[in-house]
């Protein structure tokens, strides 16, 4: 899906916005590390704490900005959090017996990469909204990391798909793997028709499309030359069937009209209509099959971990603050 430029700008914000509320959620420890007696004790697992105070700063973040929730919808959520908490201290109590660690420079290459879409300023100014400093960004990430190598070792390690599951998942799904007619095509999205008319002619004249979309394109695909990759029928907008797939290979579209803008199109490749071969879908399978074993192993984990950790949940104090 494309936009103008101004939709787009505000798109990636709310992506980067929307990844790093999931972080921090993920990443319960409290904006700035508590003094002795500050709060009371909310949580124990296996001797890791978690304060009130923590716990609510945290919880405040999962909420919806702007939605009202009623007081029993509010302790609905409440409870649901507490749960996660207590599986994530869990994880983290387990990577603590295991001596899971992260090393610095492991921190640094995660850090590099969780902020490599943001400019410095974008990325101080969310760090001042959610009152975080970078050491706290920093330790959060670190935790984040160890949670995710203790699942990886103790949860993920012994899970393996053969070779006859992918065969009788294909057997049991056949239908699934009738692959519709497919094209990969390139885009270039400009808010005016002027633009688009003056950059179809440069592009009849025999520059390159992937070169010039990369130039001038609103699009965040335009990143990478305009390349929309593979896609069939109904996964686009339909102004973009109505040409792409009836555009033969190597031509470029007249300008195209949508809300988003003004298009160009090539079309690069054609897939036919076919009937996927178990070689060919295995990946996939393979795939799919990894995930949902990974998840089973995973749960049976943490049910593992709960039955020998010693949970202290402080239910009375959960309850005299659900009003809070």
């Amino acid at each position: 899906m494309v936009a103008c430029r101004a939709e787009m700008k505000v798109f990636r914000v709310f992506n980067r916005l929307l990844f790093f509320s999931i972080l921090l959620a993920m990443l319960l420890s409290g904006c700035r590390e508590e003094g002795p007696g500050r709060s009371p004790v909310l949580l124990r697992v296996d001797g890791r704490e978690v304060t009130l105070a923590r716990f609510n700063r945290s919880f405040e973040r999962t909420l919806p900005g702007e939605e009202q929730l009623s007081p029993e919808q509010r302790r609905t959520l409440r409870r649901s959090y507490l749960g996660q908490v207590v599986d994530r201290e869990l994880a983290l109590a387990e990577a603590d017996r295991l001596n899971v660690v992260v090393t610095p420079s492991e921190v640094e290459q995660a850090l590099e990469e969780t902020t490599s879409d943001y400019t410095p300023q974008e990325f101080e100014r969310l760090l001042r909204e959610q009152d975080l400093s970078r050491d706290d960004w920093r330790r959060r990430l670190a935790e984040g990391m160890r949670i995710e190598k203790v699942i990886a070792l103790a949860a993920y390690s012994g899970v393996r798909v053969s070779e006859s599951e992918v065969a009788a998942y294909y057997k049991k799904h056949r239908d699934q793997f009738k692959r519709p007619q497919q094209v990969r095509a390139r885009q270039l999205v400009v808010a005016e028709r002027e633009t688009g008319e003056r950059l179809l002619g440069r592009l009849r004249q025999g520059e390159d499309f992937a070169d010039l979309a990369r130039r001038y394109s609103l699009s965040p695909d335009g990143e990478q030359g305009g390349d929309l990759g593979w896609f069939a029928r109904g996964q686009m907008p339909p102004e973009f069937d109505a040409v792409v797939f009836k555009l033969a290979v190597g031509r470029i579209s007249d300008l195209v009209k949508s809300p988003y803008g003004y298009h160009l199109f090539l079309v690069e490749e054609r897939r036919p209509a076919k009937k996927l071969k178990l070689e060919e879908a295995a990946p996939e399978i393979r795939k799919e099959l990894q995930r949902e074993a990974e998840q089973r192993a995973y749960q049976a984990w943490l049910v593992n971990l709960r039955k020998r950790a010693e949970i202290e949940v402080n239910l009375d104090l959960l309850n005299e603050t659900d009003g809070d």
